[in-house]
């Protein structure tokens, strides 16, 4: 109950920004509640101009439908207008915190990105503000209207009869009762389904992007296995939810068949006895259906809500996760880096319980170019994740040209480097769109000499409408190695001081990949730069090779003075060129 209280108060907190039009909605909700009510009073007034056989007083019928189609047409407008406000509000609402959660996704460290299903992400961001926005639309459009609308029905009916009005409270407390009972239990299986549908999104998520992969080793029996499981989870909290949800209706009208039963045989008495008139008894009637109504929409909206609000929490939960640690206020930005880079007494590991790299130590002077080499998860592109600060140190300190990297701005740090990863990124847009991502202002000449460069000029001009090709997302259907060159000539574009190549030529043919090395060569003179690589073939020329084994650099020097030492590096060399 505590956790719900905190969010709708962050809810409200969200509403308060469009005052302006939620008091134009609560005026318009009450202006027209009392025009609603004001329909069974002239009701009840036609009823009693009919006084008996011949005896109509057709004149006072006339006038009074007059001012009741009047009071109709301005009812239409008003709960036009209305509906108008609450959209504003509840749609602004939506954006805004949808905004919020793609900024703090934007915020976010890469801890928690790697830590957590893509999916489930995805369907806090979208499915579960689609649910939020869904219940707070119903909440304005008919919390409002039912309040003011029980309210002013119990004004009217006192104005009637006392004690009628008595008994049509005295029976209300039912549906309260029921709705609260309704509401605890929609509560608990909307979240659970709102879990279990992130769960499953995510699922969905990994297999679109590793279909070949399932494919190719027959596991697709396997994965329905899994989606099945969850599918039938979510089914199980799905109607559950919906059963208690369904639970609303019926009670609510039951207890309402009870109010407007009592209300008939208590009015009827009163009719016959004379104490209040027939039109009088239409009127109240009317008013004690109008009464119990607006309790079957709030149990709705009850039911509604609790499900907005289990979606709700799920998408602040993930607004309120630890951003990164922001920069300094006094934080350097890099201009023109020198590119001397100095790693002293380095620890850093993705967990408490595994350690990685221990007391790690390495100077790298300008123009300098080091390779790290060794076998898989011995820390390698966890060397590259520090340098770039995607994931900062443990203990120890990273320093470019004598300033500690987190005594300056990320986005200054990161535009020091140009970086080509084995994992290639495009975006949707055209050809020239992914190559200028890091020089937008880049000339049509630079983006073609750049291309040349990467050896990719040649296949782009094979492309329907050349560099104005628009590609989907991730590339579409542009080969590995064709998407590799296009990182590689964004990186040829830009041509920063500090270069970080991590397996960048993994996709690209032999042939390819040599003159790849020519341009890599050209590109990297007076730039530090950092190459990993498993084929060693690739770093021969490399100043300083860095042989790392369970995070710590076991062997240091360059191509043939590590031969020469005839340890790791010389065994991993001839395993890769031995028959």
């Amino acid at each position: 109950m505590k956790n719900n209280q905190q969010i709708i108060k962050k809810v409200l907190h969200h509403i308060g920004k469009y005052k302006f039009f939620l008091l134009v909605s609560i005026i318009m909700a009450a202006v027209s509640v009392a025009f609603t009510l004001y329909i069974p009073i002239l009701t009840g007034d036609v009823v009693d101009c009919i006084i008996g056989p011949k005896n109509v007083d057709f004149e006072g019928i006339f006038a009074i439908l007059q001012k009741m189609a009047i009071v109709i047409l301005l009812t239409a407008i008003i709960q036009w207008l209305m509906n108008a406000c609450n959209n504003k509000i509840a749609y602004q609402v939506v954006r805004d915190v949808r905004d919020e959660a793609f900024k703090k996704l934007e915020s976010l460290p890469l801890k928690y990105i790697d830590g957590h299903p893509h999916g489930d992400i995805v369907s806090r961001i979208i499915a579960d503000v689609d649910q939020f926005s869904d219940g707070l639309l119903m909440g304005f459009t008919q919390l409002f209207t039912g309040v003011v609308t029980i309210v002013g029905t119990l004004l009217f009916m006192l104005s009637i009869n006392v004690t009628t009005t008595i008994v049509v409270i005295i029976l209300t407390p039912l549906s309260f009762f029921i709705a609260n009972f309704i509401a605890k239990n929609t509560f608990s299986m909307s979240k659970l389904q709102s879990q279990t549908r992130g769960e499953q999104t995510a699922l969905i998520d990994e297999m679109i992007g590793n279909e070949k992969v399932v494919k190719a080793f027959g596991q697709e029996d396997k994965i329905m296995e899994r989606f099945d499981e969850i599918n039938e989870r979510l089914e199980k909290a799905s109607v559950k939810a919906i059963f208690f949800s369904s639970l609303t209706n019926p009670c609510t009208r039951f207890v309402n068949s009870l109010v407007y039963a009592g209300v008939g045989i208590l009015g009827a008495y009163l009719a016959i006895s004379g104490k209040i008139t027939v039109g009088q008894l239409s009127s109240f009637l009317s008013y004690a259906n109008q009464y119990t109504k607006p309790f079957n929409e709030i149990s709705g909206v009850i039911t509604e809500l609790q499900t907005a609000l289990a979606c709700a929490g799920r998408v602040f939960e993930f607004i309120e996760e630890e951003s990164q640690i922001p920069d300094a206020e006094d934080a350097v930005v890099m201009e023109q880096p020198k590119g001397q880079i100095t790693m002293e007494h380095v620890s850093f590991s993705y967990t408490d319980e595994q350690k990685l790299i221990t007391d790690l130590n390495l100077t790298v002077q300008p123009g300098q170019r080091v390779a790290i080499v060794g076998p898989t998860g011995c820390g390698k592109t966890t060397v590259i994740n520090l340098l770039m600060r995607f994931y900062d140190v443990k203990s120890g300190s990273i320093k470019v040209d004598g300033v500690d990297i987190r005594d300056m701005t990320r986005e200054s740090l990161r535009k020091g480097y140009g970086m080509v990863l084995q994992e290639t990124w495009l975006k949707a847009g055209t050809i020239k769109d992914n190559i200028t991502m890091g020089k937008s202002d880049a000339t049509m000449e630079e983006v073609i000499a750049a291309a040349k460069a990467a050896h990719a000029h040649s296949f782009i001009k094979r492309l329907p409408q050349g560099y104005d090709t628009v590609i989907s997302e991730d590339g579409g259907s542009l080969s590995q190695g064709q998407k590799q060159l296009l990182c590689i000539t964004r990186v040829m574009l830009c041509l920063p001081p500090m270069l970080i190549l991590d397996e960048a030529t993994s996709s690209i043919d032999t042939r390819t990949e040599i003159r790849i090395q020519k341009a890599f060569a050209t590109m990297m003179k007076g730039r530090t730069s950092f190459i990993v690589a498993h084929r060693l073939s690739t770093i021969r020329e490399a100043d300083i090779i860095l042989v790392m084994k369970d995070g710590n650099i076991i062997e240091q020097g360059n191509h043939e003075s590590l031969l020469s030492q005839n340890g790791f590096y010389a065994n991993l060399y001839q395993s890769q060129f031995s028959m």
